[in-house]
């Protein structure tokens, strides 16, 4: 791999004019295949697998108005007089008259009449193109009545798809944020630009790739956003791991384009192994049990495939452009040393790195601490999938459910369905399953039953005493669905939620295991060693099990929900912890492959296994630090969205990230590594046989400098390094052709 990858860079930076002109025409291609064959995100709402799905498709079959989209208008007169009665009528003629509208109900007024509800049911379901996030019908049809001056908000399916847009605003925080950052770090606009331009890049394809998705499958209308913010952080890591390399062989006196070649064979190897694992994770997905779940991590991985691509063949192109000025102009004039200025050594990481390899254990002790008191709020997490009660007051669903809360009682927003089969269950069963749940104490009350007009089944609501995300909820499913007899199914909404958030607790374990033990697997035939991996996926989770307490105390404990523009407490979506545990293991191992292919080249050439680590750590110390301060400037850019799943996804992304970069990467690995020494490196001799092997060409023009291009020397049957090139024997710089001239400042 590593010849193919100096190949590829080496060629793209003596080429650049070849390589641009190949994206474009890549760019041209998939945008034409887009337009022309993608598809339009929706959500998928069925759910097999889950208890209620079989009430939904006996009202789908035997009652369409009741089993398909719906909506429900909310009006209030803010001066709490009575809602005049030719309003609503007039509401519900212009409601009957909207497309696929099958049944409007008349209109329920609350007990002092200065509300009403009209609800109304669709003959389609909520995913068909004409209703998914489209209000525009019903923002037509009650524009009269706030005309003159009633409040009307919109709740239900229909509305829910539409009322909480995504802005774009958390990319332009993220790219913005990250452009300072860079700046800072490393004193040169242009190394600044260069690793988002390349990440952009990538984006806008991977972006167009998830459009040819939607045409295939049903893609999550979150899909492309989780991608994007996932794409958006690790393509500019990727880039800027990239172009670190390339700037320090500049600093050494290495022509642009050998240099281009040496990065992509040596820091290369990092990016492909690091999108690796990123890949492998979101494999783990699929093993949540849900639909919505594949569309992510197939969204998401075509985002890191592309940016990843991006990175190995336009970054060295915008480095031949920019020659020497990837460099801090100090550097270029010689006014200060090329170590400190552009090397990857920094002498506060060194010092950092060497005052934790003198006390390790207390270092160890004092991480391991810190990491599980933050984790301890995270046996107190909650979960429930997102809810019109999660989202910001200025969203209409929110306004809507907050006006049937207090006019009608919190249960009236999530009221219980419970599906009879007239064919097991008679008139007289039907009346004392109702009788039954009406005398329960925690249900207020329970609607006449209704029989579809083939008789074929019996359909009947109870309002709780509390509203769906109240804890109660889930045991109160439970035990009303225990209490119903044979030929009788409970569904509706807060059934069919409290089903998803049972069975997503019970599936993250299946995920947990699959990705850890796949990602270890992998570390293993990278590094060959059995310690390193298995270290590895302790701290990843634990750094994750911190995000996780974090993410439930800033939301679930309400411990910061005001500076988020929420008005109170929340659980956590069932959605998220999944989800981000998902990403985040492959993000962090991203990290673990950039500061162990250091560590491992010191120890490969000098045979030092404690001094290696330091030496690795301050060599990658600035690289990691910038890189991860990007992903959680991303990810918190996208928690000022209006959405509360993707506040919720930004907090705890970011969180998570900036503990595994500093917490763990930055003391509880140089820790351990160093208590352990050549321990680290251990691998029984009969593992070593039957482990696959990575290996890494070696030729007299791909420089070994990089761990992750030295990942085919064999590891120790027991601990003790073994023979690697060593950086002082590298080959000499190969010179540029004279047809292939330097296009800005050659060196």
């Amino acid at each position: 791999m590593s010849r193919f990858l100096y190949r590829l860079g080496r060629g793209a930076a003596a080429h650049p004019w070849r390589t641009i002109c190949a994206w474009v025409l890549l760019a041209g291609v998939v945008a034409g295949l887009a337009g022309a064959f993608g598809g339009t995100p929706q959500d998928d709402y069925d759910v097999p697998g889950a208890r209620a799905q079989v009430g939904i498709d006996q009202l789908r079959a035997h009652l369409p108005a009741a089993g398909n989209a719906g909506a429900r208008v909310v009006v209030h007169d803010r001066d709490g007089r009575t809602v005049p009665a030719d309003a609503l009528a007039t509401l519900t003629g212009r409601l009957r008259e909207m497309p696929h509208v099958v049944l409007v109900e008349p209109a329920v007024p609350s007990a002092d009449r200065d509300t009403a509800v009209v609800a109304l049911h669709y003959g389609v379901p909520v995913t068909h193109p004409d209703l998914m996030g489209n209000l525009a019908p019903l923002d037509a049809a009650v524009a009269p009545l706030r005309a003159s001056g009633l409040q009307v908000e919109l709740g239900g399916d229909v509305p829910e798809s539409a009322a909480a847009p995504m802005t774009g605003r958390g990319e332009l925080v993220g790219v913005v944020a990250a452009l300072l950052i860079l700046v800072l770090a490393f004193g040169s606009v242009v190394s600044a630009g260069l690793p988002i331009a390349t990440a952009l890049v990538g984006l806008g394809i991977g972006s167009a790739g998830v459009t040819l998705l939607a045409a295939a499958m049903d893609v999550s209308t979150a899909a492309p956003m989780v991608a994007t913010m996932v794409g958006l952080g690790v393509g500019i890591d990727y880039a800027l791991l990239l172009l670190t390399r390339h700037a320090e062989y500049l600093a050494q006196g290495v022509p642009v384009v050998e240099a281009a070649g040496r990065a992509a064979a040596t820091a290369g190897r990092s990016v492909v192994f690091a999108a690796s694992t990123v890949l492998v994770s979101l494999l783990g997905l699929r093993l949540a049990g849900l639909p919505v779940y594949s569309s992510f991590g197939f969204a998401t991985a075509i985002a890191v495939v592309s940016v990843a691509a991006a990175s190995l063949t336009l970054v060295p192109v915008l480095c031949r452009f920019a020659g020497r000025r990837v460099l801090p102009r100090a550097v270029r004039r010689g006014t200060r040393g090329s170590a400190q200025g552009t090397g990857p050594r920094s002498p506060l990481t060194a010092r950092w790195a060497a005052r934790v390899a003198r006390k390790p254990i207390l270092w160890a002790t004092a991480a391991t601490v810190a990491m599980l008191a933050l984790a301890v709020p995270a046996l107190d997490m909650r979960t429930w999938p997102q809810d019109p009660s999660s989202q910001s007051t200025s969203v209409t669903t929110r306004r809507a459910y907050d006006l049937v809360s207090a006019e009608y009682g919190p249960g009236s927003n999530g009221p219980l369905t419970v599906v009879a089969d007239r064919s097991r269950l008679s008139d007289d069963a039907v009346a004392r399953l109702a009788a039954t749940l009406e005398a329960r104490p925690d249900v207020v009350s329970v609607t006449p039953a209704t029989t579809s007009p083939d008789g074929a089944i019996s359909v009947l609501d109870a309002v709780p005493a509390f509203g769906p995300t109240d804890a109660r909820t889930g045991q109160l499913v439970r035990d009303v669905r225990a209490s119903l007899p044979a030929g009788a199914e409970l569904t509706g909404g807060t059934a069919f939620f409290s089903d998803i958030s049972d069975m997503l607790a019970g599936r993250l374990w299946l995920v947990i295991a699959f990705v850890v033990g796949v990602s270890v697997l992998l570390l293993a035939m990278v590094f060959r060693s059995v310690v390193i991996p298995l270290k590895a996926a302790v701290m990843n989770l634990l750094s994750i099990a911190a995000a996780y307490g974090v993410m439930t105390a800033v939301f679930q404990w309400g411990w910061a929900t005001d500076l988020l523009g929420l008005d109170h407490a929340q659980p956590v979506s069932s959605w998220v912890p999944i989800l981000m545990f998902a990403i985040l293991f492959g993000l962090s191992m991203d990290y673990e492959v950039f500061l162990l292919s250091r560590i491992r080249e010191d120890w490969l050439a000098t045979g030092d296994a404690r001094a290696s680590v330091v030496r690795g750590l301050s060599a990658t110390g600035r690289v990691i630090t910038s890189a991860a301060a990007i992903m959680v400037a991303v990810f918190l850019g996208f928690a000022s969205e209006v959405d509360v799943v993707v506040k919720q996804l930004g907090i705890g992304m970011a969180a998570a990230i900036l503990l595994d970069a500093t917490v763990v990467r930055m003391v509880l690995v140089p820790a351990t590594m160093s208590l352990l020494g050549d321990w680290n490196w251990w691998l029984p001799r009969w593992l070593d046989r039957v482990l696959p092997t990575v290996h890494a060409e070696h030729t007299e023009h791909v420089p070994v400098t990089d761990g992750s291009a030295s990942t085919g020397v064999t590891g120790p049957a027991t601990a003790g390094p073994r023979p690697a090139t060593h950086p002082a024997a590298l080959p000499a710089p190969h010179p540029v052709a004279d047809d292939e001239p330097e296009l800005v400042g050659a060196p």
